[in-house]
């Protein structure tokens, strides 16, 4: 009897003790939210986003959430990161201020606005650390919603690494046999978003264990929810998911955002069924508030009414919290006013220290300037316009490094033609200062070190010279083949990839012989595909995620642009995403599946490489070089390779085609031919009867559009030709227009042509259906050969005579 006394008199003083701490958290993280703001308007943050009015939810959800687990989250959730260790009050302010430091602001070195959360899941030198060992949140961005794709690739994963036997204890660190639960978050609103539905109908299908969270204020910035959602709500909406005895389906939960023992009891339920069932689960989370409204960008006055604004500060779910304290008689009143007016202190001093620290690197560039520019002045005989100009930056209010820089550049302006040694300091100094601000800025847009894709070692294709020529995607299935037998943790997915192996049978037969758990069918759902991969690829394996056709890349293009692309540069090496992407484009008939935007692609898509193989042999070696990186990529196979004849290498899985480095398939010297995937096929036919024409074409792959041509080999072959011409599918200023400004621009290609660089391209519409509208859409090899007669013709009209009179 007494032991049991002792133990109950334990668990009620622990009770106590975590009631203490999560209001004690909570208070801290208004504070932050409310002195943030301030901030935002007295200037010194460009823009704010808090969290005010989810603190209760958002401790019980950081309750549930353990070692390994994953969360892809919405731009509200810092009292979250804050329980889980993963986000103090001082991180808080140096976000806001975007201080460019790792140290102080280790989810994006401010590269990201305040609000957008992620944990350090790499090591320093790129490799992985143990997940397993540390609680996850993936990197967050901004655009509605679209962190649900990633969300239900980072649940599969757990599924995956439960049913997947054949793992090497390396993977160890990414799983602990597949117990993780994804936590998204999302505010009501966003819910309207297709990338919502999209996800919630594929996770249901899949049964992944993902707990989420519908943060409800009944507001989407100021549109009331009757506006967004039938019925006004979400959960009503989906009550048709309710699993039942007979069917599969969701656990759908509703709670209250402001009862505090509520929330911990659905929490606790609803991740404990995700955890152990691997049922996805939607926690509708309703009458939360937001005292300070959206952002700092507009005020809630001026939409939300008086009663309203009275209702929030009633159900306000601090104030709610406090008063259940109080009513239970837990705590006194003087006991939470203190720890309220400690956190006011202890957010007050976070800010402060912050501030300081943001400004001492900056004031450090502010001191050498002044210096320097105080120096220079009295180095000429007349200083006045330079005195002048460090007296102005003198008076600058706190300035920031862009005022710094433009007063030293000035300098330099005013005292062009000048030399001096003071002027050759400042100029050595911003040089060497330039340097660091692309690290600041500008660096991580890709894998760093031995896991770049660049860096990964050629190995050639290996021939038998008496074997018979087979289909391309004999190439590529069997290539494919070695490549898993090779990399258990490889896996493929997308329509029609699994049962059929493919629409076009690249995968022919490997359902079978690999199982449904490593190459699989998926429903005609691009964003969530593509979500899949990424999030898959954030823990640990390598998926390939197939796009049924180029044309239906659009769907998938923003998940693509603003959250793989981005993974690396916006944490700053801090997270990868090595996710290859297939897909299939190019002269295949019809408005709708012989598309080619590749000019789009290449624009949203920095960050990614993208590779485009006019040959299975060439798309094959990408597949090897790209398994081997930590580089998100995107391969487009020829539509009209599948059935051509290739030579099969014999080290299939093993051979490397390296990426920026273009191919030279035809040496000429009248004329450079550029071009990629099957218009290069196309251009190499032009060429054979351009050379009957007594014109000798070098004809240039360039193999890789991202990167392009590192070594500069397309210059080179204009210095021995002298004139140009790009042969492109996409519509005119599209990829053509790209390569241009790289061949020009980059390459300095424009001072080696005797003659304007020409373009070919597609027509500014869809290719029109039929094999003669495609003739009358696309670059024919006629076009070619007229098209290259005719720059040749312009400059030696004798010797190249009119086709036509």
């Amino acid at each position: 009897m007494q032991k049991t006394k002792e133990h109950s008199s334990l668990r009620e003083k622990e009770f106590l003790l975590t009631v203490l701490s999560d209001y004690k958290l909570v208070c801290e993280s208004r504070e932050a939210s409310l002195l943030g703001r301030k901030e935002v308007l007295t200037g010194k943050a460009k823009f704010g986003i808090f969290g005010d009015g989810k603190e209760v939810a958002q401790i019980a959800m950081a309750k549930q959430f353990i070692n390994g687990d994953f969360r892809s989250g919405y731009y509200r959730d810092q009292t979250f990161m804050m329980a889980i260790g993963h986000l103090t009050i001082q991180q808080i302010f140096a976000a806001l201020y975007a201080h460019p430091d790792l140290e102080k602001e280790p989810a994006s070195a401010g590269r990201q606005m305040g609000g957008h959360f992620s944990t350090r899941n790499l090591n320093a030198d790129g490799s992985w650390k143990n997940l397993t060992a540390q609680k996850n949140s993936s990197a967050d961005i901004s655009p509605t919603a679209s962190q649900m794709p990633r969300l239900l690739g980072l649940a599969q994963a757990s599924k995956v690494y439960r049913n997947h036997p054949g793992l090497p204890d390396e993977f160890k660190k990414f799983s602990n046999h597949g117990n993780e639960v994804a936590f998204g978050t999302i505010g009501d609103a966003s819910t309207s978003e297709g990338l919502f539905f999209e996800t919630i109908n594929a996770a249901g299908v899949l049964q992944v264990p993902m707990v989420m969270s519908v943060w409800d204020d009944g507001y989407g910035i100021s549109v009331p929810k009757k506006y967004q959602t039938t019925k006004s709500s979400i959960s009503e909406l989906l009550k048709g998911l309710q699993r039942n005895d007979e069917l599969p389906g969701y656990e759908i939960i509703k709670v209250k955002g402001w009862d505090y023992p509520g929330l911990v009891a659905a929490y606790e339920r609803g991740v404990r069924v995700a955890r152990e069932e691997h049922v996805p689960v939607l926690i509708h989370v309703e009458e939360m508030t937001q005292p300070q409204g959206h952002s700092t960008s507009g005020s809630h006055e001026r939409y939300k009414s008086k009663e309203r604004l009275e209702w929030a500060k009633e159900f306000d779910c601090i104030a709610k919290m406090r008063g259940w304290i109080i009513e239970h008689n837990l705590y006194s009143t003087e006991e939470l006013d203190a720890i309220e007016a400690q956190a006011k202190l202890d957010v007050r001093a976070a800010q402060k220290a912050a501030w300081n620290e943001f400004r001492a690197s900056i004031d450090a560039d502010l001191h050498s300037v002044m210096e320097f520019i105080k120096q220079l002045a009295g180095s000429l005989k007349d200083g006045s316009e330079i005195a002048e100009l460090r007296e102005s930056l003198s008076r600058t209010m706190e300035p920031i490094r862009r005022d710094i820089f433009d007063a030293a550049r000035k300098a330099l302006w005013i005292t062009r033609g000048i030399k001096t040694p003071e002027r050759e300091q400042l100029q050595t100094w911003i040089a060497s200062q330039m340097d660091q601000n692309f690290d600041r800025y500008s660096s991580h847009l890709h894998a760093q070190g031995s896991h770049s894709a660049l860096r990964i070692p050629e190995v050639l294709p290996k021939f038998d010279e008496n074997a018979h020529k087979v289909d391309g995607r004999i190439v590529l299935r069997d290539n494919f083949v070695a490549l898993f037998e090779k990399h258990p943790e490889m896996l493929a997915f997308g329509e029609d990839v699994g049962k059929i192996g493919g629409v076009n049978q690249s995968m022919e037969g490997m359902q079978e012989r690999f199982g449904e758990l490593r190459v699989s069918d998926t429903g005609i759902r691009e964003a969530t595909i593509i979500g899949q991969g990424i999030g898959m690829a954030m823990r640990g394996l390598r998926p390939i995620a197939e796009i049924q056709y180029l044309d239906y890349l659009l769907y998938a293009l923003q998940i693509m642009s603003d959250d793989l692309a981005t993974i690396h540069y916006r944490t700053k090496g801090g997270q990868k995403a090595p996710l290859i992407i297939s897909t299939r484009g190019h002269r295949l008939e019809g408005v709708w599946h012989s598309g080619s935007p590749m000019g789009a692609i290449v624009n949203a898509l920095r960050g990614m490489h993208v590779c485009v193989p006019r040959n299975m042999v060439t798309a094959a070696g990408f597949y090897n070089t790209l398994i081997q990186s930590d580089d998100p990529a995107l391969v487009i196979e020829p539509l009209n390779g599948y059935r051509s004849k290739e030579n099969q290498p014999t080290n299939l899985g093993d051979y490397t085609i390296p990426l920026g480095v273009p191919e030279i398939v035809r040496e000429g010297d009248d004329i450079t031919i550029i071009s990629y995937g099957s218009t290069c096929n196309l251009a190499e036919m032009a060429a054979e009867e351009l050379h009957g024409l007594g014109v000798s074409v070098e004809l240039v792959d360039v193999r890789t559009l991202l990167p392009f041509d590192l070594d500069h080999k397309i210059a080179e072959s204009i210095r021995k030709t002298s004139r140009l011409l790009i042969v492109d599918e996409d519509v005119p200023g599209g990829a053509s227009a790209f390569i241009l400004d790289k061949v020009l621009n980059e390459q300095n290609g424009y001072a080696l042509l005797d003659s304007r660089p020409a373009t070919l391209t597609a027509k500014e519409h869809r290719p029109a259906y039929g094999s003669d509208g495609d003739y009358f859409s696309k670059p024919s090899v006629s076009d070619i050969v007229e098209c290259v007669y005719a720059l040749l013709r312009e400059s030696d009209p004798d010797n190249y005579p009119a086709l036509y009179n």
